[in-house]
């Protein structure tokens, strides 16, 4: 990555006038005050990926310790802890829709499929590279990964951890983020060169790229439920929406979602019905965004009772 391209972790605890952080009023609405927070502990270094599965009812997050962990929503307890298959960073982690099977990506330069009643390794893929991401189709047949230094993108069975294919200088520096539409017929990846492209599962090329507005590295990206748009985050502090299939973009770039962060946005995920956008951010805040006002509605703090609203 350029030397350009802002640190994320270097931040200061100070807001826009200088006041302490922590000094500062962080909620204005007495009713989300009341709002629920559990904290999940196990965990012994930074978490790097969390997600719901099961209905809701269990939460999947993988970590820099080396393991990912399945946890019980409800109570917040350990249900299983995947550990002793990789020797670095887990960097993310994903469910095979349907199986029962968990696949974690590694800087060990390795993808792992696990089977999440026993977390017991079901086959080891060696990659060509430390890996960043990965993402399995919502079909269950492939798993996309990507990987340093050579700007790979990676497609491997998900049943037996074969190599289908790789793409190597897919983008012109670090892929951050790859992933699946929910149709499973392209995968999109975003880079620190701040470009978006989407891989066709059908033609095997590149059928969309975009040189995107982004002003700093693009560190994440999802697809709304039926794939129309693609939201992208960013350590420029926005976020953006791309709308895949009528490409307005060409004319208009993408929707921005700006003001919701005060530090570099690291992920984002929309809600089962696109109604809502969640994305997280370095400045140690969470942002909801309502999608029809397309309007940021809570901002949920850095400690973890206290919320504003924002509309």
């Amino acid at each position: 990555m350029s030397r350009r391209d802002v640190d994320p972790l270097a931040l200061d605890d100070t807001t826009e006038d200088g006041k302490d952080l922590e000094s500062v009023s962080l909620w204005a609405h007495e009713a989300l005050a009341q709002i629920t927070v559990k904290v999940l502990r196990g965990h012994t270094e930074a978490v790097t990926s969390c997600q719901f599965c099961f209905d809701d009812t269990k939460v999947l997050t993988s970590s820099q310790d080396t393991t990912a962990r399945l946890w019980d929503a409800e109570s917040g307890a350990t249900l299983l802890a995947y550990k002793g298959g990789h020797q670095l960073n887990v960097s993310e982690c994903a469910l095979v829709p349907d199986k029962k099977r968990l696949i974690t990506a590694s800087w060990d330069k390795t993808l792992k499929a696990w089977d999440m009643e026993t977390g017991t390794v079901i086959w080891t893929a060696a990659q060509d590279g430390l890996l960043t991401s990965c993402s399995v189709s919502a079909d269950g047949k492939y798993v996309a990964s990507s990987s340093d230094p050579e700007n790979r993108l990676c497609l491997t069975s998900a049943d037996t951890g074969e190599r289908i294919l790789q793409i190597k200088g897919h983008h012109k520096a670090t892929i951050m983020q790859c992933c699946f539409d929910p149709q499973s017929q392209h995968v999109a990846s975003v880079s620190a060169d701040r470009s978006i492209k989407l891989w066709d599962m059908v033609s095997n090329k590149t059928t969309l790229s975009i040189n995107s507005t982004h002003t700093n590295v693009i560190a994440n990206c999802c697809f709304t439920p039926n794939g129309r748009h693609l939201c992208t985050a960013s350590w420029d502090k926005s976020l953006r929406l791309w709308d895949i299939q009528t490409g307005t973009y060409r004319s208009h770039g993408g929707l921005v979602l700006g003001k919701g962060h005060d530090g570099s946005i690291s992920s984002c995920a929309f809600s089962s019905d696109a109604s809502l956008l969640v994305s997280g951010a370095y400045d140690r805040t969470v942002a909801v965004w309502d999608m029809n006002a397309v309007c940021r509605t809570l901002v949920l703090k850095r400690l973890g009772d206290r919320c504003l609203n924002q509309c």
